[in-house]
């Protein structure tokens, strides 16, 4: 039989201006972990998060892409959902190599399903051409 082991780590939740400091407790067992309990959270959201957390963190990210003829150098991009947060730094680094051009509308999909997630990089401003 294998050995369960239980622990329990600070964490707070971040989902609304709140900030509740909750306490998640662990239990590893076979080197596989899951959250079993969270406590101290005051809505049932901070407790979805804290196991989303804990499980696969994601995270949205915004940052700019370069603009070939367009009146501005750079354009405002974001990701339109949330990637791994294990990802972040691939990600951008397929940000930085990429270039769009003028005219450019918010809400354009600049990358389509950047790295195989599923999700787009997107405009969040419109720039105009030369």
């Amino acid at each position: 039989m294998a050995e369960i082991t239980t622990e329990t780590k600070p964490m707070t939740c971040i989902i609304c201006p709140m900030g509740c400091n909750m306490e998640i407790t662990l239990e590893t067992e076979d080197g596989v972990s899951r959250v079993t309990n969270v406590k101290d959270n005051t809505c049932p959201r901070g407790a979805e998060y804290a196991k989303k957390e804990f499980m696969n963190p994601t995270r949205t990210l915004t940052t700019t892409i370069s603009v070939v003829d367009g009146v501005q150098p750079v354009v405002p991009v974001k990701t339109a959902g949330e990637v791994p947060r294990k990802l972040l730094f691939q990600c951008m680094e397929v940000i930085r190599r990429a270039t769009c051009r003028a005219p450019v509308k918010a809400g354009d999909i600049l990358i389509h399903d950047i790295l195989g997630t599923g999700v787009h990089v997107v405009a969040c401003e419109s720039v105009k051409k030369l």
